[in-house]
């Protein structure tokens, strides 16, 4: 890959780390007399610059991998709680921590009814109802 320029560098660095790209710009670069907006588009076109983009998503990988959660991993600390929970007699945890498998496997899905009961002011009043929870109204536009 091309060497970037050190303002490139510092640029990728930011935003990899999380910054916005109009507060990365800035870092980098000497912004005293720009308006917010040419921030905004010099900012937007150095990220369609392939290789700062590339730059990017090498240095935001690592930190991707790290964070990352798995269903199989998932699956497995679930298991593990589960076994341990029965093995210690908890029958309840571990019939919890089942049924946590279950859902992040797909096999439960959860029943909504909507009801639509009116209009007030303008607003459109629904009743969201839950079979394991207290009914809820909300007021939508």
């Amino acid at each position: 890959m091309q060497m970037l320029t050190p303002k490139q560098e510092l640029f990728a660095l930011s935003v990899a780390s999380g910054m916005t790209q109009a507060d990365s710009y800035r870092k980098a670069y000497s912004t005293e007399k720009m308006k917010a907006k040419s921030i905004q588009e010099k900012a937007c076109v150095l990220m369609t610059d392939v290789k700062i983009a590339a730059r990017v998503k090498e240095l935001r990988e690592p930190i991707i991998k790290r964070a990352q959660i798995t269903l199989e991993g998932h699956l497995k600390t679930l298991e593990e709680l589960r076994n341990s929970a029965s093995n210690a007699g908890q029958y309840s945890a571990a019939i919890s921590a089942e049924v946590a498998r279950g859902r992040a496997s797909g096999l439960y899905t959860e029943r909504v009814e909507s009801n639509v009961t009116g209009n007030v002011g303008g607003k459109w009043v629904v009743q969201i109802v839950r079979p394991e929870r207290k009914p809820e109204m909300i007021q939508m536009e």
